[in-house]
């Protein structure tokens, strides 16, 4: 017997006695981080975005069909113009939109795994994307990402047609805030989907302002590429994840080790 702690009760002493980040020394980290993958997460953002365009395309011309693509067109533009889209339009199409986001949430999660190899300097490929497109990873990433959507959409669409647009916005924010470590939690610290929420809501809670500021960072830096011709934007993206991936390791630490051959050691 050792008296190792595991990932689960290292997390739970963090989220006890708490933590201390730096704003500047998460950012400066966070941008070397940035620097040694935005190339070829840029490329795979590209591509994956071109691949990704080329089937919803296809996919609706095939379900519309194409005679009656300009009467779904002028549908669409007279739906964008009311206040608040009617349920019988809006359930079905947010139902469609999460679980398309769950689908790719693994292949998404991929960033997360080319930062890390980034960090320790190990080399990552194509099929680095495709790391959590395994047990027990797959079900745990698919699983938060409908359990978040769910909540924040549902409380989202609720508010809206109460006439609470804009709490309905914040709301969702919020959410989607105090759960942006859960992925993280699920590839590097091989937690559960509820273990994975819960410390992600907890561990947010301890330093929420600081966080607050490094999210808002990344996201305005990660926008700043639209301005490149808009192309610019996959290749600033992922400062997104490089951002997220250091704010963990920060809190929480990394191992050395591949979390690849710790499958089956998730927590209960």
């Amino acid at each position: 017997m050792h008296n190792t702690k595991t990932k689960k009760e290292q997390i739970e002493e963090i989220c006890g006695k708490g933590y201390q980040l730096d704003f500047g020394t998460v950012f400066e980290n966070a941008f070397e981080n940035y620097k040694k993958i935005v190339l070829y997460a840029g490329l795979m953002f590209l591509v994956f975005s071109i691949l990704i365009s080329i089937i919803l395309i296809t996919g609706l011309i095939s379900y519309v069909g194409i005679e009656h693509m300009e009467e779904f067109g002028n549908k669409m533009k007279q739906l964008s113009t009311l206040k608040v889209m009617p349920l019988d339009i809006a359930l079905p199409l947010n139902a469609g939109l999460l679980l398309f986001s769950a689908i790719i949430s693994p292949f998404i999660a991929g960033f997360f795994k080319m930062a890390d190899c980034g960090e320790k300097g190990e080399e990552f490929h194509v099929s680095t994307m495709f790391t959590y497109y395994k047990f027990p990873y797959f079900l745990n990433i698919i699983l938060s990402i409908i359990i978040i959507g769910v909540l924040s959409t549902g409380l989202a669409m609720f508010l809206e047609n109460a006439g609470l647009g804009f709490v309905g916005t914040v709301t969702n924010l919020l959410i989607s805030f105090l759960t942006f470590l859960t992925i993280p939690l699920i590839v590097f610290s091989n937690l559960n989907v509820a273990d994975a929420l819960k410390y992600s809501v907890l561990l947010v809670l301890k330093q929420p302002l600081i966080l607050l500021g490094l999210t808002i960072v990344a996201g305005i830096g990660s926008i700043l590429g639209i301005f490149g011709l808009c192309i610019g934007i996959f290749f600033t993206l992922p400062f997104m994840y490089s951002m997220n991936y250091i704010i963990y390791k920060n809190i929480i630490g990394v191992d050395e080790t591949s979390e690849i051959t710790q499958i089956g050691t998730v927590q209960d």
